[in-house]
């Protein structure tokens, strides 16, 4: 029996029955064996998420053996691989075929599979997250069956498993539209709040990636532009001195060391976010764009993120602003916004609309409850839906509101496993039993 536990320390599992299937065929017969003696069911990643959407109640299968490339067409960009494939082994294996991913998120820790499953995305105003960029998976049921999966075959399926939250079965294999590797130019400045949000839509349009971090108590956010160069333009990254100051000693080391003190002495949080706010520095370099999406995050903490139509973000942000100004509330960590363009995946937080989204965080030694809350409320008015691996409270009757697919999606969930054999208390709550 085995203990598991995620990253955020949200949730955790003892006296589990660990399942380790070196390929489909072990998959299929483990499930079915385990679905028949009435066991409940739960691939694992990474553990990133901080909701208990992949929380093994009984038996934790992991894909660690199926973790690996195993065909690339470089013509076509066509990759697939195993499901249990980490984004960081992921990236390194696209590079060295000279291909990569046309968009990822800002850590690289996670699962390919658990990625998609939770609709993680990047930031893009003509681009989607990365379940978009699936064009094929492999789905172990629950009656040990496998189902290849596209839009041209149980194309059904594929546009509910694609971002599924481990609910439908076992992902084993994905197949990924690549590009051909390409560099990106980084641009990162501080500039007036204000000016962000007055020009939010000129940004976001005006960059193949925009994004910006806001410091509450403070009068300024970092905006992070990345933009591909022009042919011939060569890398130049950061110099190894000036990553490791600003990436690990101040993004890491010295946050994790102002955090802990906010803890101790809120009263001086607004005092250290303006101190924090006014040492930022532009910088400017070009790199493989895998390394410049993805950037190390160490310190622990708690996050919910919402989704909402693009052209109300700036106006949550702001009423976010206004009820922290008003609430008395000592915030350390920043707020992040970023874009996706819409998408016809049924669970995706971007189906149907162009989205903006809207990212909350708090240091894990202190209290988070009534921010969140108030953030849910204030993203109520606007259709918010919640990330999927991100701390929120709905449940189905709310979520079905804001998914026009939701009730499309429960069934196929209910012919692919009537009995809930991959069901837990997450999606107990966000699907109905």
């Amino acid at each position: 029996m085995s203990t598991w536990r995620n990253w955020a320390g949200t949730e955790s599992a003892t006296g589990l029955e660990v399942l380790r299937p070196s390929s489909v065929d072990e998959v299929s017969a483990m499930v079915k064996t385990a679905a028949e003696q009435g066991k409940q069911l739960k691939a694992v990643g990474s553990g990133h998420s901080f909701t208990g959407c992949s929380v093994p109640e009984q038996v934790m299968i992991r894909l660690d053996a199926l973790s690996s490339i195993t065909s690339a067409d470089q013509t076509s960009g066509k990759v697939t691989l195993g499901a249990g494939t980490g984004l960081a082994k992921l990236n390194a294996g696209l590079a060295a075929f000279d291909l990569a991913m046309a968009n990822l998120g800002d850590i690289d820790k996670q699962t390919i599979s658990g990625a998609i499953s939770t609709g993680t995305h990047g930031t893009g105003a003509s681009l989607g997250g990365l379940a978009t960029q699936v064009v094929g998976l492999e789905l172990v049921t629950a009656d040990g069956s496998v189902l290849n999966c596209s839009a041209e075959e149980n194309a059904d399926v594929f546009a509910a498993a694609r971002v599924s939250v481990g609910a439908l079965g076992v992902i084993t294999a994905l197949t990924l539209q690549t590009v051909p590797a390409f560099l990106l130019r980084a641009q990162e400045m501080p500039l007036p709040l204000a000016e962000v949000l007055d020009g939010f839509d000129s940004l976001a349009d005006g960059n193949d990636h925009f994004e910006f971090y806001w410091f509450p108590h403070t009068e300024v956010a970092l905006t992070k532009r990345n933009n591909r160069v022009a042919a011939g333009v060569g890398a130049s990254p950061v110099g190894r001195i000036r990553g490791w100051v600003d990436d690990e000693l101040l993004s890491n080391r010295v946050f994790e060391l102002t955090n802990r003190l906010s803890v101790r002495r809120p009263g001086l949080v607004p005092r250290i976010n303006q101190l924090a706010s006014r040492a930022l520095s532009a910088r400017e370099y070009v790199d493989a764009s895998y390394k410049v999406f993805c950037a190390e995050r160490n310190v622990v903490f708690r996050e919910s993120e919402y989704a909402v139509p693009r052209e109300h973000v700036v106006e949550v942000v702001r009423e976010l602003r206004a009820w922290i100004d008003r609430s008395g509330e000592r915030l350390p960590f920043p707020i992040e916004v970023r874009v996706a363009a819409a998408d016809d995946i049924w669970l995706s937080t971007a189906y149907g609309r162009d989205t903006g989204y809207v990212a909350i965080h708090q240091y894990h030694r202190l209290a988070h409850a009534k921010y969140f809350d108030a953030f849910e409320q204030i993203v109520k008015a606007f259709g918010g839906r919640p990330h999927w691996g991100k701390l929120h409270t709905l449940g189905a009757d709310e979520l079905g509101e804001r998914y026009p697919r939701f009730d499309d999606f429960l069934a196929v969930r209910d012919r692919l496993d009537p009995r809930r054999a991959f069901a837990n208390t997450y999606t107990r709550r966000v699907f109905g039993a």
